[in-house]
């Protein structure tokens, strides 16, 4: 199927929907067309969002003990990745965390623990923590923190929660094959229980997990139905030890034209590239910028990110603009 890509582009900025054969032909174009997606991804992404990035950074608050069959993930009850473990943290820790969210001038930090869903001590400890983070420092706080009742998502508005991410990873049909412990109407109940207290909901995918095109297209059409208002992109970095351990199916510029694909399906969202961006885009990282507007700095849960100073600079490079800067003083790049 040919395709003008900027036509397409301007079609999308009118309020049409692409159809199934055009979100497909994103992912089946030619290398070569590559430059010219990219620019009219980034012309929808340039209406919405301008020239500006914004940064978000991880606290993995618990690390282990899952319960959940999750494939992909170290922290799982079957995987045998060697991987730290330990409990809960505190709520000074969860705090300190936060300070180095600021210095790293990411906009929003994102408290992150493993686990099927969160104990009455773990929400306490979360809370509390968000409440001191809030008085101290002009960010937005995400949680993410499993399936949660209407409850537990009311405690963690109260305490001044912006967002919950919980993602729906992969599609309705692909599901069971990636974890079979939990529900794909598990997932989209707790995005729906958390828009239902008023924070607002992240949810997002993990690429390359043996799914088909198809399957990466219904991924974006049903962030779209959900109405997400962030959308986190992971491409999978498979872990040893994990059950798609040795999982290697993604190529840089695949990768680039699932952030095109998205950016069409969701065109005025939040688009971040976010786990196995590194290992996945390796030295094409910088173009992930023209579809998405939004990335992790620091660690993730159990896989090394970029280091923060070279992101910063990645970003100045490629003619964008940080989208948050700390009260103090701006970090030195170079």
């Amino acid at each position: 199927m040919v395709v003008n890509w900027g036509q397409l582009a301007d079609q999308v900025l009118e309020g049409n929907e692409l159809t199934d054969d055009e979100a497909l032909a994103i992912l089946d174009s030619k290398d070569d067309e590559l430059l010219d997606l990219l620019h009219s991804a980034y012309k929808i992404r340039k209406h919405y969002y301008g020239n500006k990035v914004k940064l978000n950074m991880i606290v993995n608050t618990k690390s282990g003990f899952c319960p959940e069959n999750c494939g992909y993930c170290a922290q799982s009850i079957v995987s045998d990745a060697p991987i730290e473990k330990y409990r809960m943290m505190k709520k000074d820790d969860i705090v300190k965390g936060a300070e180095q969210a600021h210095r790293l001038k990411s906009g929003t930090y994102c408290i992150v623990a493993s686990g099927r869903g969160p104990t009455t001590r773990e929400l306490n400890e979360v809370t509390a923590a968000v409440k001191e983070i809030k008085q101290n420092y002009d960010m937005k706080i995400c949680a993410c923190l499993g399936l949660l009742n209407p409850e537990q998502a009311e405690s963690l508005k109260e305490a001044g929660v912006d967002r919950y991410n919980h993602n729906i990873n992969t599609s309705e049909n692909h599901h069971e094959q990636i974890t079979t412990s939990h529900t794909y109407e598990d997932r989209v109940g707790t995005v729906d229980t958390v828009k239902d207290v008023g924070i607002s909901p992240c949810s997002g995918v993990i690429v390359g997990m043996k799914e088909t095109k198809q399957d990466v297209v219904q991924m974006a059409r049903s962030l779209k139905a959900l109405d997400a208002d962030s959308i986190p992109v992971n491409f999978l970095h498979a872990i040893d030890g994990t059950p798609l351990e040795g999982t290697d199916e993604l190529t840089p510029t695949y990768c680039l034209k699932v952030l095109c694909l998205f950016r069409f399906i969701n065109p005025s969202k939040e688009i971040r590239v976010s786990g196995g961006r590194e290992v996945n885009l390796r030295s094409l990282q910088p173009f992930s910028l023209y579809p998405a507007n939004s990335i992790f700095v620091g660690d993730y849960l159990t896989t090394e990110g970029q280091e923060g100073n070279k992101d910063h600079q990645m970003i100045l490079d490629a003619g964008f603009e940080i989208d948050y800067v700390t009260k103090e003083e701006e970090i030195p790049i170079g």
